[in-house]
């Protein structure tokens, strides 16, 4: 093994046990699914010696990768079972959607920047992540068709969640998403329990940037 590789795996590996470990994340599948989908392989080139940094990576287009350690408590939190068909609302470059696909059945992936969809394509092809489709689009308030869906991630922080969007979850299915404004969002796990019945759950207090279509919430003047 070359020596540059071996300090890849080397970063992978401290990632995996300085970073995500310590953020609770324990399930031995997600922990074998970060040390075997390869980051680096979507971390645009001249950030790619950071790719394992506890940090939020740029992508292009002022989109950002959220932090490792983010991305692997939501994907442990979600359960994702192998006939489970996911919706993903902010693709980026297509690491969450590969990390999905690797648990789910299929994952429709939705991003509304064409250029950055085309990376993500190009990333999963070369990753050969064959159960993903990644669509353009404004996916804010939901993707209707092949909807409902077992699980739906939301990969950008939103004001407040749409009610359209929960309504495209299976009763059973799962949504994670980050909701509030800065200086503080909530990590949030929303469980569909019954027609209008939904469990919510929040998970850990945040910031991460929020989609590109996200309105602020309304305030009222007096």
């Amino acid at each position: 093994m070359s020596a540059a590789k071996m300090d890849m795996e080397q970063a992978r590996f401290n990632m995996i046990e300085q970073q995500i470990r310590p953020w609770e994340v324990l399930d031995p599948e997600v922990l074998r699914l970060l040390g075997t989908v390869r980051r680096e392989d979507f971390v645009p080139a001249a950030h790619r010696a950071l790719a394992f940094a506890d940090i939020e990576l740029p992508i292009g287009n002022g989109q950002k990768m959220l932090a490792p350690k983010i991305e692997a408590r939501v994907l442990q939190e979600l359960a994702i079972r192998n006939t489970d068909i996911v919706l993903e609302i902010g693709t980026g470059s297509g690491y969450m959607a590969a990390l999905l696909a690797s648990k789910a059945e299929y994952v429709y992936s939705v991003e509304i920047d064409p250029l950055l969809a085309d990376t993500a394509r190009r990333n999963l092809q070369q990753a050969g992540v064959a159960n993903v489709t990644v669509e353009t689009g404004d996916a804010s308030a939901g993707w209707p068709d092949p909807g409902p869906f077992d699980v739906i991630v939301v990969s950008g922080s939103l004001p407040e969640l749409p009610q359209a969007l929960l309504q495209q979850l299976k009763i059973g299915g799962r949504l994670a998403a980050f909701v509030g404004e800065p200086p503080v969002m909530q990590a949030r796990l929303v469980t569909r329990t019954g027609e209008q019945a939904f469990n919510t759950i929040n998970l850990f207090e945040t910031v991460v940037p929020p989609l590109t279509t996200a309105r602020p919430r309304q305030r009222f003047v007096f």
